[in-house]
């Protein structure tokens, strides 16, 4: 009986490591983060003064991201929407943006890939030159930018990627007759597009830091070296972008990050004190700055 049981016994270990491994290895994985922000200030009978004011923001971050053998596509789509009301203004937007970012690669060593690169910016709705709420400044594809880009994408470690590419296309609409009648965003005056040809570096890094604590770092630099104003092929557009996620509990996060633009074809105001007022004096090319931090609901999924 002993015998029969120890014959048993090894057939059955040696069907065990025979058998072949069955684990589906998925080419595909997702991910979506889903935040609502509230910011909210009352006074009553506050002896030091102050102003009512409520302000919502919604963001979405979702990723879809395809791996297998030498093959790579990575799809990224970054949402936000926010609107603030105080006691003696109208309700007006703090935050709207529309990203989408896709590149897909085909390896040629163990940390870098030929890659081409789409990335698509623009904003939902009109934003004014507040407080006249008249002066349109911006409209959904005006202004609108695409980049399309082939390069090397170099991943040292998993969380950081560093694209360069020679030849990339810079492409600016302004599909709103006022703003291009302007020259808005560095189009010609009553034209609704621009095409720019140049170089690109792209830097972007997302990781844990610490339990719960998430940082997102992208910055990119294109510079335009065929303009055919030759004194501003030496200038490099900046767009950088950082967000760090703080993770309270299962629901609520509380988040804080900038937004940093440079772009010396883009005029921005300029302003000069006179006897107590701001007065525009002129435009010119100036860095760009947006600062924000909230606390909300947040979700997280992942396939």
């Amino acid at each position: 009986m002993r015998k029969i049981f120890f014959s048993l016994l090894m057939v059955f270990s040696i069907g065990l490591f025979a058998q072949e491994d069955t684990t589906v290895v998925r080419p595909w994985a997702y991910d979506g983060f889903f935040s609502q922000q509230l910011n909210q200030v009352s006074f009553t009978n506050w002896a030091a003064g102050g102003e009512n004011s409520f302000a919502s923001t919604s963001i979405a971050v979702l990723t879809a991201n395809y791996k297998k053998e030498k093959r790579t596509w990575e799809n990224k789509l970054d949402l936000a929407y926010g609107l603030i009301k105080t006691q003696d203004t109208p309700t007006r937007k703090n935050e709207d943006r529309i990203d989408f970012l896709s590149k897909y690669g085909r390896s040629v060593s163990p940390k870098i890939a030929a890659t081409a690169l789409l990335n698509f910016k623009s904003q939902f709705t009109a934003g004014y030159n507040y407080p006249n709420d008249e002066d349109l400044v911006s409209a959904f594809m005006a202004p609108g930018y695409l980049l399309a880009s082939l390069g090397f994408d170099y991943k040292p470690v998993e969380f950081l990627s560093l694209y360069l590419s020679p030849a990339t296309g810079k492409f600016t609409f302004v599909n709103d007759e006022t703003l291009s009648a302007l020259g808005a965003y560095g189009v010609e005056p009553g034209k609704t597009f621009r095409p720019e040809f140049g170089a690109l570096a792209s830097i972007a890094l997302v990781k844990d830091i610490f339990e719960n604590v998430n940082l997102a770092s992208k910055i990119d630099l294109f510079n335009n070296y065929t303009d055919s104003n030759k004194p501003n092929r030496k200038n490099t557009d900046v767009n950088w972008q950082t967000m760090l996620n703080m993770k309270v509990n299962k629901f609520i996060t509380a988040s804080m990050g900038f937004n940093l633009i440079y772009d010396h074809d883009i005029p921005v105001p300029l302003f000069t004190n006179v006897g107590g007022e701001e007065v525009q004096t002129g435009t010119g090319p100036r860095t760009q700055f947006k600062q924000l931090l909230g606390i909300g609901l947040s979700y997280n999924f992942k396939r």
